[in-house]
């Protein structure tokens, strides 16, 4: 006779939860490997604009969503990984190097921000990394000799072991480029989870106390996690300045920050989808207020503050009514179908309660 034992987390342990699964996402890969052949140049801009973004979101998540520290300072992040990967191709260094050096640079400089900032807490923590994205705008221009300063750099184009890559003439090869990297820094991250590190970094988020009690060093796992989370961001400010086609200190401003954080809160704290979820609302909703307005006021008017008074709006009604955000809401319904006709209105009240522990932070 032949015992299965199974434990509450062999679910998350395991890379995908069953065959069904698996599947299921391999034939999104297959789909989104067939965009190029399916959709216009325009349209694949835009998908590919939405990687770029969930890059972003999944190196926030990392800090924010999955070890609970706040930060509105990523887009300094986004420019350093940005700077230091056009600077190294000038320099002579090969794409296929520079890159992933860029990610690097910008995870140690994070890791050495990270030494005095992540000793704070809560809204002084936030307040700090605000200070980060006013000083990467200051640096950017007193360094122009580097940077360009507000004149900005133009990336040159891409090219892998001979094989060039542009993003406006060639936008399949460059969607192929971060597609690869989108797949590689979710896997990294799905991987993360299922590690000792990544559990301790979930420990950290719930309680330090009792992350403490358990052995964990809470400020070199949040070392660890700012690191990370700066290295993920790195990468996708470098594939950012190329979709751009150019860039000064404007582009990575304390909105980008802001927008980040908003995106993976409407898509779901916690989750690598609700980075994916997320990036498609930033990438498509200032398209879809555009057309909506052309539409109804007409093409020649314009509307200051729209785009961010919507995106504002958006963001309060999700705290309020799904704090878990689209994410949440899709595990909700999905969970009321599986369970019907059991399933019951309360089911899904929010919980007041909170650990004790939290008291003594």
């Amino acid at each position: 006779m032949r015992i299965h034992f199974k434990t509450s987390y062999a679910h998350d342990i395991r890379l995908f939860p069953d065959r069904w699964t698996f599947c299921v996402y391999g034939a999104l890969l297959a789909l989104a490997f067939g965009l190029p052949y399916l959709l216009d140049e325009f349209y694949l801009g835009e998908v590919t604009n939405v990687l770029i973004w969930a890059i972003a979101g999944l190196g926030l998540m990392l800090l924010t969503g999955q070890t609970g520290q706040a930060s509105l300072g990523h887009a300094a992040f986004l420019a350093i990984g940005c700077y230091a990967n056009t600077i190294l191709i000038e320099q002579g260094v090969p794409f296929i190097i520079a890159f992933p050096l860029a990610g690097i640079i910008t995870g140690f400089v994070g890791l050495l921000i990270a030494v005095p900032v992540l000793r704070l807490h809560g809204i002084y923590l936030a307040i700090a990394t605000i200070a980060l994205s006013v000083l990467a705008d200051d640096i950017i221009v007193l360094t122009e000799h580097w940077s360009g300063g507000v004149s900005g750099k133009f990336p040159e184009m891409i090219t892998i072991f001979g094989f060039e890559i542009e993003r406006w003439s060639m936008p399949s090869r460059f969607y192929y480029l971060v597609l690869v990297v989108t797949i590689i820094c979710t896997l990294f991250y799905r991987n993360l989870l299922r590690s000792p590190l990544g559990r301790a970094f979930a420990a950290v988020r719930d309680s330090e106390v009792s992350a403490t009690a358990m052995g964990v060093h809470i400020a070199r796992t949040k070392g660890k996690a700012f690191g990370l989370s700066c290295m993920i961001t790195g990468w996708s400010g470098a594939l950012m300045g190329y979709y751009a086609g150019t860039f000064n200190n404007e582009t990575f401003s304390l909105v980008i920050s802001i927008t980040l954080l908003m995106m993976i809160v409407i898509g779901g704290l916690g989750s690598i989808h609700g980075a994916f979820f997320g990036a498609v609302v930033v990438a498509f909703l200032p398209q879809a207020l555009s057309i909506l307005k052309d539409n109804v006021v007409g093409s020649g008017v314009a509307i200051p503050g729209l785009e961010t008074g919507v995106f504002g709006l958006i963001l309060i009604l999700f705290i309020m009514f799904e704090p878990m955000g689209i994410y949440g809401r899709w595990l909700k319904i999905r969970t009321w179908f599986e369970l019907f006709p059991f399933a019951r209105k309360d089911m899904f009240r929010r919980q007041k309660s909170y650990l004790k522990t939290e008291r003594l932070r």
